[in-house]
Protein backbone atom coordinates (compact mmCIF):
# COMPACT_ATOMS: atom_id res chain seq x y z
CA UNK A 1 0.00 0.00 0.00
CA UNK A 2 1.17 3.27 -0.84
CA UNK A 3 0.38 6.73 -2.32
CA UNK A 4 0.52 8.95 -5.39
CA UNK A 5 3.56 11.98 -4.82
CA UNK A 6 1.55 15.69 -3.56
CA UNK A 7 2.77 18.90 -5.07
CA UNK A 8 5.55 20.23 -2.97
CA UNK A 9 4.64 22.12 0.04
CA UNK A 10 6.35 25.14 2.02
CA UNK A 11 5.97 23.09 5.60
CA UNK A 12 6.75 19.39 4.69
CA UNK A 13 7.75 17.00 7.51
CA UNK A 14 11.20 15.38 8.37
CA UNK A 15 10.82 11.88 9.59
CA UNK A 16 13.56 10.56 12.77
CA UNK A 17 15.29 9.51 9.94
CA UNK A 18 16.13 12.89 7.82
CA UNK A 19 19.44 13.21 8.90
CA UNK A 20 20.69 9.17 8.47
CA UNK A 21 18.80 9.78 4.74
CA UNK A 22 21.17 12.93 3.84
CA UNK A 23 23.79 11.29 5.75
CA UNK A 24 23.39 8.47 3.39
CA UNK A 25 23.36 10.89 0.17
CA UNK A 26 19.85 10.59 -0.13
CA UNK A 27 18.05 13.11 -2.55
CA UNK A 28 15.39 14.29 -0.84
CA UNK A 29 12.00 15.74 -2.27
CA UNK A 30 8.77 16.60 -0.68
CA UNK A 31 6.33 13.37 -0.63
CA UNK A 32 3.00 13.25 0.64
CA UNK A 33 3.82 16.22 3.42
CA UNK A 34 7.32 14.98 4.26
CA UNK A 35 10.83 15.40 3.27
CA UNK A 36 11.79 12.08 1.70
CA UNK A 37 14.81 10.10 -0.07
CA UNK A 38 13.73 9.53 -3.43
CA UNK A 39 16.81 7.34 -3.92
CA UNK A 40 20.75 7.47 -2.77
CA UNK A 41 22.54 7.02 -5.60
CA UNK A 42 20.82 4.87 -8.22
CA UNK A 43 17.54 3.95 -8.08
CA UNK A 44 18.14 0.39 -9.96
CA UNK A 45 21.00 -0.52 -7.57
CA UNK A 46 18.30 -0.12 -4.63
CA UNK A 47 15.42 -2.04 -6.75
CA UNK A 48 17.74 -4.74 -7.03
CA UNK A 49 18.96 -5.00 -3.68
CA UNK A 50 15.26 -5.82 -2.48
CA UNK A 51 14.70 -9.00 -5.29
CA UNK A 52 18.17 -10.09 -4.47
CA UNK A 53 19.08 -9.56 -1.39
CA UNK A 54 17.87 -7.08 1.52
CA UNK A 55 16.69 -3.47 1.40
CA UNK A 56 14.93 -0.86 3.84
CA UNK A 57 12.66 1.67 3.35
CA UNK A 58 11.51 4.96 5.95
CA UNK A 59 7.89 4.68 5.85
CA UNK A 60 7.49 6.31 8.70
CA UNK A 61 5.01 9.34 6.64
CA UNK A 62 2.59 6.31 7.14
CA UNK A 63 -0.16 7.25 9.02
CA UNK A 64 -0.69 4.36 12.42
CA UNK A 65 -4.23 4.09 13.78
CA UNK A 66 -4.97 2.38 17.04
CA UNK A 67 -8.41 1.04 17.45
CA UNK A 68 -9.27 0.00 20.77
CA UNK A 69 -12.38 0.08 23.03
CA UNK A 70 -15.52 -2.90 23.45
CA UNK A 71 -16.83 -1.08 20.27
CA UNK A 72 -13.33 -1.30 18.54
CA UNK A 73 -14.43 -4.57 16.03
CA UNK A 74 -17.95 -2.99 15.03
CA UNK A 75 -16.54 -0.32 13.78
CA UNK A 76 -14.46 -1.66 11.72
CA UNK A 77 -16.65 -4.54 10.39
CA UNK A 78 -19.10 -1.37 8.92
CA UNK A 79 -16.17 0.80 7.82
CA UNK A 80 -13.60 -1.89 6.22
CA UNK A 81 -14.64 -3.97 3.17
CA UNK A 82 -12.96 -6.62 4.40
CA UNK A 83 -14.09 -8.79 7.26
CA UNK A 84 -11.96 -7.56 10.54
CA UNK A 85 -14.22 -10.62 12.63
CA UNK A 86 -12.00 -12.83 10.79
CA UNK A 87 -8.65 -11.73 13.03
CA UNK A 88 -9.67 -14.02 16.03
CA UNK A 89 -5.93 -14.24 16.92
CA UNK A 90 -3.72 -11.51 18.57
CA UNK A 91 -0.99 -11.05 15.74
CA UNK A 92 -2.72 -11.52 12.74
CA UNK A 93 -3.60 -8.92 9.79
CA UNK A 94 -5.41 -8.41 6.68
CA UNK A 95 -5.36 -5.90 3.49
CA UNK A 96 -8.38 -4.02 3.02
CA UNK A 97 -10.50 -1.08 1.80
CA UNK A 98 -12.31 1.93 3.30
CA UNK A 99 -15.10 3.00 0.75
CA UNK A 100 -17.84 5.55 0.47
CA UNK A 101 -21.28 5.24 -0.03
CA UNK A 102 -21.11 4.66 -3.52
CA UNK A 103 -18.04 1.79 -3.57
CA UNK A 104 -15.62 3.96 -4.66
CA UNK A 105 -11.89 3.87 -2.26
CA UNK A 106 -11.41 5.90 0.23
CA UNK A 107 -7.83 4.51 1.32
CA UNK A 108 -6.33 1.27 1.60
CA UNK A 109 -4.80 -0.24 4.66
CA UNK A 110 -3.69 -2.96 6.82
CA UNK A 111 -5.80 -3.89 10.09
CA UNK A 112 -3.78 -5.48 12.78
CA UNK A 113 -5.23 -7.51 15.38
CA UNK A 114 -4.16 -6.34 18.92
CA UNK A 115 -4.41 -7.67 22.96
CA UNK A 116 -6.30 -4.00 23.38
CA UNK A 117 -7.84 -3.98 20.05
CA UNK A 118 -6.55 -3.26 16.34
CA UNK A 119 -4.20 -1.00 14.96
CA UNK A 120 -4.67 0.02 11.41
CA UNK A 121 -1.78 1.71 8.76
CA UNK A 122 -3.36 3.89 5.70
CA UNK A 123 -1.19 6.31 3.65
CA UNK A 124 -0.22 9.76 4.28
CA UNK A 125 -1.54 11.89 1.06
CA UNK A 126 -5.32 10.50 2.97
CA UNK A 127 -4.40 11.24 6.62
CA UNK A 128 -6.58 13.45 7.64
CA UNK A 129 -9.32 12.39 5.17
CA UNK A 130 -9.15 8.85 7.37
CA UNK A 131 -9.07 10.19 10.72
CA UNK A 132 -11.62 12.74 10.10
CA UNK A 133 -14.12 9.66 8.13
CA UNK A 134 -13.57 7.80 10.81
CA UNK A 135 -14.22 9.89 13.76
CA UNK A 136 -17.39 11.39 11.75
CA UNK A 137 -19.10 7.46 11.89
CA UNK A 138 -17.66 6.41 14.97
CA UNK A 139 -21.51 6.26 16.36
CA UNK A 140 -20.17 2.79 18.76
CA UNK A 141 -17.78 4.89 20.80
CA UNK A 142 -14.54 2.98 20.05
CA UNK A 143 -11.39 4.19 21.08
CA UNK A 144 -9.11 6.21 18.28
CA UNK A 145 -5.73 7.07 18.45
CA UNK A 146 -2.99 8.37 15.92
CA UNK A 147 0.24 7.15 17.20
CA UNK A 148 3.75 8.88 16.60
CA UNK A 149 5.92 5.76 15.18
CA UNK A 150 8.55 5.39 13.14
CA UNK A 151 8.09 2.65 10.51
CA UNK A 152 10.81 1.20 8.89
CA UNK A 153 10.61 -2.13 5.73
CA UNK A 154 12.69 -4.65 5.51
CA UNK A 155 12.12 -6.42 2.49
CA UNK A 156 13.65 -9.17 0.59
CA UNK A 157 14.91 -12.90 -0.14
CA UNK A 158 17.43 -12.06 2.60
CA UNK A 159 15.59 -9.41 4.81
CA UNK A 160 14.00 -11.75 7.58
CA UNK A 161 17.13 -13.34 8.41
CA UNK A 162 19.43 -9.76 8.34
CA UNK A 163 16.63 -7.96 10.29
CA UNK A 164 16.76 -11.09 13.02
CA UNK A 165 20.92 -10.58 13.28
CA UNK A 166 20.23 -7.02 13.43
CA UNK A 167 17.99 -7.06 16.49
CA UNK A 168 17.85 -10.32 18.27
CA UNK A 169 14.24 -11.08 16.82
CA UNK A 170 14.80 -14.61 16.34
CA UNK A 171 11.24 -15.43 16.55
CA UNK A 172 10.47 -13.32 14.06
CA UNK A 173 11.52 -15.80 11.03
CA UNK A 174 8.59 -18.37 11.82
CA UNK A 175 6.01 -15.62 12.11
CA UNK A 176 3.33 -16.75 9.40
CA UNK A 177 3.04 -14.01 6.48
CA UNK A 178 0.18 -11.49 7.16
CA UNK A 179 1.00 -11.82 11.45
CA UNK A 180 2.47 -9.29 13.76
CA UNK A 181 4.08 -9.96 16.84
CA UNK A 182 4.90 -7.08 19.61
CA UNK A 183 7.19 -6.13 22.14
CA UNK A 184 9.01 -3.59 24.17
CA UNK A 185 6.91 -0.60 22.37
CA UNK A 186 8.14 -2.55 19.00
CA UNK A 187 5.11 -4.32 15.75
CA UNK A 188 7.02 -6.71 13.61
CA UNK A 189 4.55 -7.64 11.46
CA UNK A 190 5.72 -10.18 8.24
CA UNK A 191 4.04 -7.73 5.29
CA UNK A 192 5.39 -5.48 2.80
CA UNK A 193 4.59 -3.42 -0.28
CA UNK A 194 7.39 -4.64 -2.46
CA UNK A 195 6.38 -8.75 -3.89
CA UNK A 196 8.87 -9.77 -1.53
CA UNK A 197 9.44 -11.18 1.51
CA UNK A 198 10.40 -9.01 4.91
CA UNK A 199 9.32 -7.16 7.71
CA UNK A 200 7.62 -3.75 8.46
CA UNK A 201 8.47 -2.76 11.62
CA UNK A 202 6.61 -0.25 13.97
CA UNK A 203 8.80 1.63 16.58
CA UNK A 204 9.29 4.32 18.78
CA UNK A 205 11.26 7.51 16.80
CA UNK A 206 13.91 7.55 19.05
CA UNK A 207 14.93 4.31 18.14
CA UNK A 208 14.80 3.94 14.87
CA UNK A 209 18.21 5.55 13.84
CA UNK A 210 19.73 2.28 16.09
CA UNK A 211 17.78 0.06 14.46
CA UNK A 212 18.59 1.52 10.40
CA UNK A 213 22.23 1.75 11.62
CA UNK A 214 22.42 -2.50 12.81
CA UNK A 215 20.33 -2.99 9.79
CA UNK A 216 23.23 -0.87 7.34
CA UNK A 217 25.66 -3.60 9.46
CA UNK A 218 23.98 -6.50 8.16
CA UNK A 219 24.47 -5.42 4.61
CA UNK A 220 20.92 -3.95 4.27
CA UNK A 221 20.59 -1.36 1.35
CA UNK A 222 18.57 1.72 2.05
CA UNK A 223 15.97 2.45 -0.42
CA UNK A 224 13.84 5.03 -1.52
CA UNK A 225 10.90 6.25 -3.11
CA UNK A 226 11.70 5.28 -6.66
CA UNK A 227 12.69 1.64 -6.02
CA UNK A 228 9.37 1.57 -3.42
CA UNK A 229 7.24 2.50 -7.19
CA UNK A 230 9.29 -0.12 -9.26
CA UNK A 231 8.82 -3.11 -6.97
CA UNK A 232 5.14 -2.68 -5.97
CA UNK A 233 4.40 -2.05 -9.87
CA UNK A 234 6.64 -5.32 -10.77
CA UNK A 235 4.57 -7.14 -7.84
CA UNK A 236 1.37 -5.89 -9.49
CA UNK A 237 0.41 -3.50 -6.24
CA UNK A 238 -2.00 -1.02 -6.63
CA UNK A 239 -1.20 2.78 -5.83
CA UNK A 240 -3.70 5.35 -4.02
CA UNK A 241 -4.02 8.12 -6.27
CA UNK A 242 -3.20 6.63 -9.67
CA UNK A 243 -4.49 2.83 -9.97
CA UNK A 244 -8.06 3.51 -7.42
CA UNK A 245 -9.72 6.47 -5.24
CA UNK A 246 -12.61 7.17 -4.68
CA UNK A 247 -14.43 7.47 -8.68
CA UNK A 248 -13.29 3.59 -8.46
CA UNK A 249 -14.57 0.71 -6.90
CA UNK A 250 -12.73 -2.74 -5.46
CA UNK A 251 -14.65 -4.84 -8.54
CA UNK A 252 -12.66 -2.52 -11.46
CA UNK A 253 -9.50 -2.19 -9.41
CA UNK A 254 -8.42 -5.22 -9.68
CA UNK A 255 -9.09 -5.78 -6.07
CA UNK A 256 -12.65 -8.17 -5.55
CA UNK A 257 -10.80 -9.86 -3.69
CA UNK A 258 -10.69 -7.88 -0.67
CA UNK A 259 -14.43 -7.97 -0.42
CA UNK A 260 -15.87 -10.25 2.26
CA UNK A 261 -19.13 -10.87 1.38
CA UNK A 262 -20.08 -12.99 3.87
CA UNK A 263 -21.90 -12.85 6.35
CA UNK A 264 -24.64 -11.43 4.23
CA UNK A 265 -25.41 -9.48 7.72
CA UNK A 266 -22.69 -7.60 7.23
CA UNK A 267 -23.83 -3.77 6.02
CA UNK A 268 -20.28 -2.56 5.81
CA UNK A 269 -20.12 0.66 3.91
CA UNK A 270 -20.20 0.93 -0.17
CA UNK A 271 -22.00 -2.58 -0.06
CA UNK A 272 -24.80 -2.10 -1.28
CA UNK A 273 -23.48 -0.07 -4.39
CA UNK A 274 -21.16 -2.68 -4.83
CA UNK A 275 -24.04 -5.26 -4.99
CA UNK A 276 -25.50 -3.18 -7.61
CA UNK A 277 -22.58 -2.65 -9.51
CA UNK A 278 -22.07 -6.40 -9.84
CA UNK A 279 -25.56 -6.87 -10.66
CA UNK A 280 -25.77 -4.75 -13.59
CA UNK A 281 -22.43 -6.15 -14.77
CA UNK A 282 -19.16 -4.62 -14.89
CA UNK A 283 -17.50 -2.72 -18.26
CA UNK A 284 -14.00 -1.98 -17.63
CA UNK A 285 -11.18 -3.60 -15.22
CA UNK A 286 -7.69 -2.50 -14.16
CA UNK A 287 -5.15 -5.36 -15.65
CA UNK A 288 -1.38 -5.32 -16.94
CA UNK A 289 0.40 -3.96 -20.14
CA UNK A 290 4.09 -5.31 -21.36
CA UNK A 291 5.81 -3.19 -24.10
CA UNK A 292 8.49 -5.49 -24.98
CA UNK A 293 10.53 -2.68 -27.06
CA UNK A 294 11.91 0.48 -26.47
CA UNK A 295 9.92 3.04 -24.76
CA UNK A 296 8.35 3.68 -21.57
CA UNK A 297 4.86 3.56 -20.35
CA UNK A 298 3.45 6.26 -18.49
CA UNK A 299 0.82 7.34 -16.70
CA UNK A 300 -2.02 9.11 -18.27
CA UNK A 301 -0.96 7.83 -21.68
CA UNK A 302 -4.57 6.43 -24.27
CA UNK A 303 -4.63 2.20 -24.72
CA UNK A 304 -6.67 1.45 -27.65
CA UNK A 305 -8.22 -2.03 -27.66
CA UNK A 306 -10.62 -3.97 -30.15
CA UNK A 307 -13.04 -3.23 -27.46
CA UNK A 308 -12.92 0.68 -27.00
CA UNK A 309 -10.00 2.65 -25.50
CA UNK A 310 -8.39 2.87 -21.76
CA UNK A 311 -5.28 4.60 -19.98
CA UNK A 312 -2.40 3.73 -18.52
CA UNK A 313 -3.18 4.61 -14.79
CA UNK A 314 1.02 3.21 -13.58
CA UNK A 315 3.78 2.97 -16.04
CA UNK A 316 7.41 2.30 -15.07
CA UNK A 317 10.32 0.54 -16.79
CA UNK A 318 10.52 -2.78 -15.32
CA UNK A 319 14.36 -2.95 -13.75
CA UNK A 320 14.11 -6.73 -13.61
CA UNK A 321 12.37 -7.83 -17.03
CA UNK A 322 14.44 -4.96 -18.98
CA UNK A 323 11.38 -3.63 -20.35
CA UNK A 324 8.17 -0.96 -19.94
CA UNK A 325 5.26 -2.97 -17.71
CA UNK A 326 1.89 -0.86 -16.71
CA UNK A 327 -1.20 -0.85 -14.36
CA UNK A 328 -4.45 0.07 -17.03
CA UNK A 329 -7.86 0.73 -16.71
CA UNK A 330 -9.38 -0.82 -20.15
CA UNK A 331 -12.98 -2.52 -21.30
CA UNK A 332 -13.70 -5.62 -19.12
CA UNK A 333 -13.47 -7.22 -22.78
CA UNK A 334 -9.98 -6.05 -24.00
CA UNK A 335 -7.52 -9.11 -24.25
CA UNK A 336 -4.62 -9.97 -25.87
CA UNK A 337 -2.89 -7.28 -28.76
CA UNK A 338 -3.60 -3.71 -28.07
CA UNK A 339 -1.92 -0.19 -28.92
CA UNK A 340 -0.71 2.67 -26.73
CA UNK A 341 -0.14 6.29 -27.33
CA UNK A 342 3.90 7.17 -26.78
CA UNK A 343 4.08 10.66 -28.14
CA UNK A 344 1.66 10.64 -30.81
CA UNK A 345 2.88 7.09 -32.13
CA UNK A 346 1.23 4.28 -31.65
CA UNK A 347 3.18 1.62 -30.32
CA UNK A 348 1.91 -2.77 -29.64
CA UNK A 349 1.47 -4.03 -26.26
CA UNK A 350 -0.06 -6.91 -24.53
CA UNK A 351 -2.36 -6.99 -22.18
CA UNK A 352 -1.40 -9.95 -18.87
CA UNK A 353 -2.47 -10.68 -15.26
CA UNK A 354 -0.02 -9.17 -12.92
CA UNK A 355 1.75 -9.70 -11.08
CA UNK A 356 4.71 -9.04 -13.55
CA UNK A 357 7.43 -10.06 -11.38
CA UNK A 358 7.49 -13.11 -8.49
CA UNK A 359 10.34 -14.25 -6.48
CA UNK A 360 12.65 -12.23 -8.81
CA UNK A 361 11.72 -14.11 -12.19
CA UNK A 362 8.88 -12.65 -14.78
CA UNK A 363 5.12 -14.29 -13.12
CA UNK A 364 3.11 -14.05 -16.70
CA UNK A 365 2.68 -15.47 -19.54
Amino acid sequence: MNEAPSSSSAQTRRTPLYAAHVACGGKMVDFAGWRMPLHYGSQIAEHNAVRQHAGMFDVSHMTVVDVDGPAARALLERLVANDVGRLHETGKALYGLLLNDAGGIIDDLIVYRRETGYRAVVNAATRVQVLDWIAARNDEGAEIAERALAMIAVQGPEAVRRFASATGWTDVQGLATFSAVERNGWMVARTGYTGEDGVEVMLPGSEAVTLWQRLQEQAVQPAGLGARDTLRLEAGLNLYGQDMDQSTTPLVSNLAWTIAWEPKTRRFMGRQALESARAAGLHEKLTGLVLEQRGVLRTGQKVFTAHGEGVVTSGIFSPTLGYSIALARLPRAATGECQVDIRGKLLPVRIVKPPFVRGGQKAFE
